[in-house]
Protein backbone atom coordinates (compact mmCIF):
# COMPACT_ATOMS: atom_id res chain seq x y z
CA UNK A 1 0.00 0.00 0.00
CA UNK A 2 1.43 3.14 -0.57
CA UNK A 3 0.26 5.72 1.84
CA UNK A 4 1.54 8.48 0.52
CA UNK A 5 -0.34 8.09 -3.08
CA UNK A 6 -3.16 7.07 -1.25
CA UNK A 7 -3.37 10.22 0.64
CA UNK A 8 -2.96 12.91 -2.61
CA UNK A 9 -5.46 10.83 -4.42
CA UNK A 10 -7.83 11.53 -1.48
CA UNK A 11 -6.68 14.98 -0.67
CA UNK A 12 -6.51 16.01 -4.78
CA UNK A 13 -9.95 14.42 -5.67
CA UNK A 14 -14.04 13.76 -4.16
CA UNK A 15 -14.71 10.77 -3.57
CA UNK A 16 -17.14 10.98 -6.58
CA UNK A 17 -14.49 11.88 -8.82
CA UNK A 18 -12.58 8.70 -7.74
CA UNK A 19 -15.57 6.49 -8.40
CA UNK A 20 -15.37 7.66 -11.76
CA UNK A 21 -11.73 7.37 -12.44
CA UNK A 22 -12.51 4.05 -11.06
CA UNK A 23 -15.37 3.07 -13.42
CA UNK A 24 -13.23 4.76 -16.61
CA UNK A 25 -9.95 2.47 -16.04
CA UNK A 26 -12.33 -0.49 -15.47
CA UNK A 27 -13.93 0.29 -19.12
CA UNK A 28 -11.32 1.69 -20.86
CA UNK A 29 -8.03 0.87 -18.84
CA UNK A 30 -7.20 4.75 -18.33
CA UNK A 31 -8.37 7.29 -16.45
CA UNK A 32 -7.16 11.05 -15.35
CA UNK A 33 -6.78 10.42 -11.29
CA UNK A 34 -3.93 7.37 -11.36
CA UNK A 35 -2.09 6.68 -14.39
CA UNK A 36 0.95 4.41 -15.60
CA UNK A 37 0.17 1.34 -13.57
CA UNK A 38 -1.43 -2.25 -14.44
CA UNK A 39 -5.63 -1.95 -14.01
CA UNK A 40 -5.30 -3.87 -11.17
CA UNK A 41 -3.16 -1.43 -9.00
CA UNK A 42 -5.15 1.63 -10.11
CA UNK A 43 -8.10 0.03 -9.39
CA UNK A 44 -6.98 -1.42 -5.65
CA UNK A 45 -5.23 2.46 -4.92
CA UNK A 46 -8.50 4.25 -5.90
CA UNK A 47 -10.54 2.44 -3.79
CA UNK A 48 -8.37 2.92 -0.31
CA UNK A 49 -8.03 6.44 -1.89
CA UNK A 50 -12.04 6.60 -1.92
CA UNK A 51 -12.67 5.05 1.28
CA UNK A 52 -10.14 8.04 2.93
CA UNK A 53 -11.95 10.23 1.06
CA UNK A 54 -15.47 9.28 2.28
CA UNK A 55 -14.22 9.59 5.68
CA UNK A 56 -12.66 12.67 5.54
CA UNK A 57 -16.52 13.64 4.12
CA UNK A 58 -17.58 12.43 7.72
CA UNK A 59 -15.25 14.45 9.40
CA UNK A 60 -12.37 12.37 10.01
CA UNK A 61 -8.85 14.01 9.36
CA UNK A 62 -6.42 12.17 7.33
CA UNK A 63 -4.11 10.35 9.54
CA UNK A 64 -6.95 8.98 11.63
CA UNK A 65 -8.58 7.85 7.92
CA UNK A 66 -5.23 6.57 6.87
CA UNK A 67 -4.94 4.49 10.14
CA UNK A 68 -8.73 3.10 9.93
CA UNK A 69 -7.95 1.70 6.25
CA UNK A 70 -5.02 -0.24 7.55
CA UNK A 71 -7.01 -1.67 10.16
CA UNK A 72 -9.26 -2.69 7.80
CA UNK A 73 -6.63 -3.85 5.73
CA UNK A 74 -5.42 -5.94 8.68
CA UNK A 75 -8.50 -7.67 9.85
CA UNK A 76 -8.94 -8.79 6.25
CA UNK A 77 -4.92 -10.20 5.89
CA UNK A 78 -5.84 -11.77 9.25
CA UNK A 79 -9.36 -13.71 8.46
CA UNK A 80 -7.19 -15.26 5.39
CA UNK A 81 -4.22 -16.23 7.34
Amino acid sequence: MDIEEIRELAGKFSPEQIEGCITQQIETGENICLRDESTEKVVNELSKAQFVRELIAQGIDMPDAIRELARRIRRVQKGFE
